[in-house]
């Protein structure tokens, strides 16, 4: 925890959108949600994105976490979804064997779509917390979402209130075509690999139009470009990785960049004072952080609640 820690505090010393911690069931070590709720409190900006994976869960249960996230951050949190394919993976639960990856993606599609509902069946001002009464929330505001899917059923309300965010920012790795679709109908933020501009480009188009079909803005949908580095035998060194992120971002291919460091503890410092400093000097990066969300730092609206009156402002 106090790596991970060190790491979350450097990112935000640097000004950067978010820190992502990875998790499977296949590795050891802690839970990637708990040590982000535990770094929450010791962190004031950054944004916070554990994955969860959606193979071997409850649905009403990860969300009613990611929630929870979003409470003890105040309203720093996202979710990058990820599914469990391995047959050892499957051994540990018992339940059933590895399904293929088109279906682990339709559940995890079903996952966020019961969990959007869920963070929404508290309309936000459903609490009343009135001690002269006795009444705490407001039942009427409280809504059952009956989600029936292929593999399970929810009938709510969510146990958590609405999230500050409204909806905790979803991320979605669209690299596998198998999570693209996913991506396109449940992602804020979409995270590509690519080797050329034109690749990037090209797959973020594909985003966009597969956002569209689904009666999506896709205005809304954030594409980011994956660049695994090792900055101390990256071609050209932070300098040219500068460059490129400003010219695939200036050209249109992608909105940002997701940055996987070799060595956190040597990159990220690396990466904040030459990558970044070099982008702030072209004018294409923060000196300071705006809002004080997850949404705002991404430029993504809070949603209304689907539940709330026609009408009601967000």
């Amino acid at each position: 925890v106090a790596d991970v820690l060190a790491t979350a505090r450097a990112a935000e010393d640097a000004r950067l959108d978010f820190l992502t911690h990875d998790d499977s069931f296949a590795r050891p070590g802690l839970d990637a949600l708990a040590v982000l709720a535990r770094i929450a409190p010791a962190t004031r900006s950054v944004g916070l994105v554990p994955t969860v994976t959606t193979t071997h869960t409850e649905p009403f249960h990860v969300q009613a976490a990611v929630a929870t996230l979003d409470w003890v951050s105040r309203g720093r949190a996202g979710w990058r979804i990820d599914v469990s394919p391995g047959e050892a993976e499957a051994r540990l639960f018992g339940r059933r064997p590895a399904p293929p990856a088109a279906a682990l993606w339709q559940e995890a599609s079903e996952t966020a779509e019961v969990s959007r509902r869920l963070w929404d069946s508290w309309e936000d001002d459903a609490e009343i917390r009135d001690v002269a009464t006795g009444r705490f929330i407001d039942r009427d505001k409280l809504h059952h979402v009956g989600f029936e899917g292929s593999a399970f059923s929810v009938k709510g309300p969510s146990i958590v209130p609405r999230p500050p965010q409204g909806n905790p920012v979803v991320v979605v790795d669209a690299t596998r075509p198998a999570a693209r679709e996913t991506a396109a109908r449940h992602a804020d933020v979409a995270l590509i690999r690519a080797a050329s501009p034109e690749e990037a480009a090209a797959l973020r188009a594909e985003l966009h139009r597969a956002a569209r079909a689904h009666g999506r803005d896709p205005g809304l949908l954030r594409v980011l470009l994956t660049v695994a580095a090792d900055l101390g035998t990256h071609p050209g060194g932070p300098a040219a990785l500068a460059a490129q992120v400003a010219g695939w971002h200036g050209g249109g291919a992608v909105d940002g960049l997701h940055f996987v460091p070799a060595v956190p503890g040597r990159d990220l410092p690396r990466f904040a004072a030459e990558v970044a400093g070099a982008l702030r000097d072209r004018g294409l990066f923060r000196t300071a952080y705006e809002g004080t969300t997850l949404r705002d730092r991404l430029g993504l609206p809070r949603p209304v609640s689907q539940y709330a009156p026609k009408g009601a402002d967000a």
